[in-house]
């Protein structure tokens, strides 16, 4: 990426967060819009992070990087989900009986998603973006406002850069997202979000496993080689104890959760833990102000949609931004927000509500609930049009959405 030139400080649009919505963000835009002047502002050096964790890319999403030229570079250290299989166990069950099956094709030979190790997307997107952009970084961000025509954005050492449209992709704690005065609708689970990368001694086909327990769903996640990622989730007691645990105490509880599925199991890397909580701004935009990804909403990972939702984001803002600049309209005014804000909250809400609904049904013990959510399972799984809907949905397909998310550039 070129370096920053301080004395050009105007742009098209800034983007202010360079993890994975931004990078995608900045490449659709620039190469969308010929000649568009994108600058990236994250507080830490944009570079390949240091983080070993993996994420579920989903069908649609994996277009949009097909359409960006950003797939064939993921590709290889990938692994394809094939099926996943759901099991519903309580507390003391020895049995775990299979409720659920989804055969992981959205098409022939079109896998529903992909495991990718969030350093390898995180290359791609780099390679692909190269010097097609100002990078700023790394910088505080220190105010933001607007006016009619354009954002102002206050770094903390006193620079100043201008924009007719700002993005806020920095995270569920965005300090723009504060700035521009936008509330959350939040709620904590009173669950931990466990995650880990392990070894195992039998090979996983490419098979997902949930495991639907009483304090909620535990995750295995096939990953290249003999190797999965794990999302585990807990109560926040329970959790406290897991992550207290070496590294060999811990891989029996986790052998013991998983029901041995896999075999005997190691740990890749140190279990982590975070907080969950369902937290939803009551805006997505705000004069001169986009919020996607996480600035704009995060839901519980029982069904990993969380980097998916964000890359719709990208998809649906990228789409407006370029349709207005084509047409010579101010691709920062409201009316062109306005339509980003109509394109996503549905598809967020309704999500957030499917994520919640299904955390608060499976993440308990009680006897009379198990039976009837386990007869609800077998019932989808037996009925071939529902389950088939299901799959496309959680492949994040649908028709007449943006159309990065049906692989075709803007």
């Amino acid at each position: 990426m070129q370096p920053e030139m301080p004395q050009q400080n105007s742009f098209d649009v800034i983007i202010v967060g360079g993890g994975h919505v931004g990078l995608t963000l900045a490449l659709a835009l620039v190469q969308s819009a010929r000649g568009i002047r994108v600058a990236l502002v994250d507080r830490r050096p944009l570079e390949v992070p240091r983080d070993n964790r993996a994420s579920a890319i989903a069908a649609g999403v994996r277009r949009v990087f097909e359409a960006l030229g950003a797939w064939p570079q993921m590709l290889d250290e990938s692994q394809a989900i094939t099926a996943m299989r759901i099991t519903d166990s309580g507390t003391g069950d020895i049995a775990r009986p299979l409720f659920l099956t989804f055969e992981g094709e959205v098409a022939p030979g079109e896998a529903f998603a992909h495991m990718v190790p969030n350093q390898t997307s995180a290359r791609a997107l780099l390679a692909r973006l190269g010097d097609q952009t100002t990078v700023i970084a790394p910088a505080e961000v220190a105010s933001y406002s607007a006016d009619g025509t354009c954002a102002r954005l206050v770094l903390a050492d006193g620079r100043v850069l201008t924009a007719p449209l700002l993005v806020a992709a920095d995270g569920a704690r965005s300090m723009l997202r504060g700035m521009a005065g936008i509330e959350v609708i939040a709620s904590d689970y009173g669950q931990t979000g466990l995650v880990a990368t392990i070894g195992h001694a039998l090979p996983h086909d490419g098979v997902a496993y949930e495991h639907f327990r009483p304090a909620g769903p535990f995750a295995s996640l096939p990953l290249p080689g003999q190797r999965s990622s794990l999302v585990w989730t807990e109560r926040a007691d329970e959790a406290k104890r897991l992550l207290a645990l070496d590294n060999a105490a811990l891989a029996l509880e986790i052998e013991a959760a998983m029901g041995s599925s896999l075999g005997a199991v190691t740990l890749e890397d140190q279990l982590a833990g975070f907080p969950l909580r369902l937290q939803i701004a009551r805006s997505f935009i705000a004069p001169r102000l986009a919020l996607i990804g996480d600035a704009a909403h995060v839901v519980h990972p029982i069904s990993g949609q969380g980097l998916n939702l964000g890359l719709k984001d990208v998809a649906a803002l990228a789409e407006v931004v370029v349709s207005a600049i084509r047409l010579g309209l101010d691709h920062g005014s409201v009316d062109v927000l306005e339509r980003y804000q109509a394109w996503r909250r549905l598809d967020v809400a309704s999500m957030a509500a499917m994520t919640d609904t299904l955390n608060r049904l499976f993440s308990n013990d009680l006897a009379p609930v198990r039976a009837l959510r386990d007869f609800g399972l077998g019932l989808v799984d037996r009925t071939g049009p529902v389950k088939n809907a299901l799959i496309r949905t959680a492949a994040g397909l649908s028709a007449g959405g943006p159309r990065l998310l049906n692989g075709l550039p803007i």
